[in-house]
């Protein structure tokens, strides 16, 4: 806050959300010739060859704006999820889908309920606005619903399920997210957070569109293309839930915030179920290869991983590690700014990129690594 009160003061406690370095900055600042980058859990591959066919035949258009309702790409997904139209909000990614909604629905003195660590926006975007975030430590890294219930109060309006939860990469079972909502009280909308959806194949990780906005829940279900479907550069995110949300998400999204090629990628995505198994069964090959690799260094991966990431501690202060493996090459993520100061995320990536992160673990020293 400024001396003469000209901002607003809850701005004073916000600390914004630190993305992941880029590796061409890397590159520059430490003059290496290779750089990868398992820090921000983007998928190791590229845009689906549908989507990439279908911004080739977008390109010529880009003198005009996009679509700003969206509405090939909310059909698209209304047919989907076998929802209707007024029941899918868009957003650019699924952080853009969060914000929006939290602009739609916190004020001063409101509260939100979520696990911590966990992911920032939750926290961040409440802060925002002058609302209050309840943070609830997990337990064995897992989110524990029970306690989550417990937090809430008359004045919670939103509670995060962040499952699996981003960063520690553990899940909860349908049985719990049964015994939740049989419990949550009417006045709270839960946002069931399913970013990393379609790389889960364990069978009792429930579907949330389906086993809870569908049987009734007062739930949005936030999912979005910027893993699996290879489009993080291009920000296209989407939430599943009650009509009036999705109505009043629309009204402070910004008109064009997601453009004509994200949504032509995206639309172009939905439907090729065998790209997604193959790149489902890839991850699972790599998150083990990824967990052999951490524990041969020392480390010890917590669990059960469902996700494309993979966390660990790493000491009392995980940046020592940090800036130790960017000096070789390898961008991970410390976790101070997720409420995980002695921890990393790593992300799953190519047989190539764990051999680069092998050799780099093999270079560091014991004595920075402990």
């Amino acid at each position: 806050m400024t001396e003469d009160g000209f901002l607003r003061p809850a701005l004073s406690a916000l600390v914004p959300y630190e993305p992941g370095m880029p590796v061409e900055e890397v590159q520059r600042e430490l003059g290496l010739a290779r750089v990868i980058k398992l820090a921000s859990n983007e998928g190791p591959y590229g845009p689906f060859p549908a989507a990439l066919e279908a911004m080739a035949r977008n390109a010529g258009d880009l003198n005009r704006y996009p679509d700003g309702g969206a509405y090939r790409l909310r059909g698209a997904l209304a047919e989907r999820h076998g929802v209707r139209f007024e029941e899918i909000a868009v957003g650019a990614g699924a952080d853009g889908v969060i914000d929006c909604l939290s602009q739609a629905v916190l004020g001063p003195g409101d509260e939100i309920v979520c696990g911590w660590p966990s992911f920032p926006s939750y926290v961040i975007y409440a802060v925002k606005l002058g609302a209050e975030p309840v943070k609830v430590p997990l337990v064995e890294d897992r989110y524990s619903l029970a306690a989550l219930l417990d937090a809430v109060t008359p004045r919670t309006k939103l509670v995060y399920i962040c499952n699996p939860n981003n960063p520690t990469g553990t899940m909860n079972a349908r049985q719990e997210l049964d015994a939740y909502f049989e419990r949550v009280p009417e006045h709270v909308l839960t946002v069931v957070d399913q970013a990393y959806f379609e790389y889960i194949d364990e069978p009792d990780y429930p579907d949330a569109i389906e086993e809870h906005f569908k049987a009734g829940r007062r739930v949005l279900v936030v999912r979005t293309f910027s893993k699996i479907y290879g489009l993080a550069g291009l920000r296209v995110g989407y939430g599943v839930g009650p009509a009036e949300i999705v109505t009043a998400v629309g009204k402070v999204r910004r008109a064009f915030d997601i453009s004509t090629q994200a949504q032509a990628a995206a639309v172009a995505s939905l439907g090729d179920d065998q790209e997604l198994a193959r790149r489902r069964a890839a991850n699972r090959e790599g998150r083990a290869e990824l967990a052999q690799i951490l524990r041969r260094h020392g480390f010890d991966p917590r669990g059960p991983a469902v996700g494309n990431f993979l966390y660990a501690r790493a000491g009392e202060d995980a940046q020592i590690l940090f800036e130790a493996l960017l000096r070789e090459g390898v961008i991970v993520r410390p976790l101070g700014g997720f409420g995980a100061p002695g921890a990393i995320r790593i992300t799953v990536g190519t047989p190539d990129e764990h051999d680069f992160l092998d050799r780099a673990l093999g270079r560091v020293t014991t004595k920075t690594i402990t």
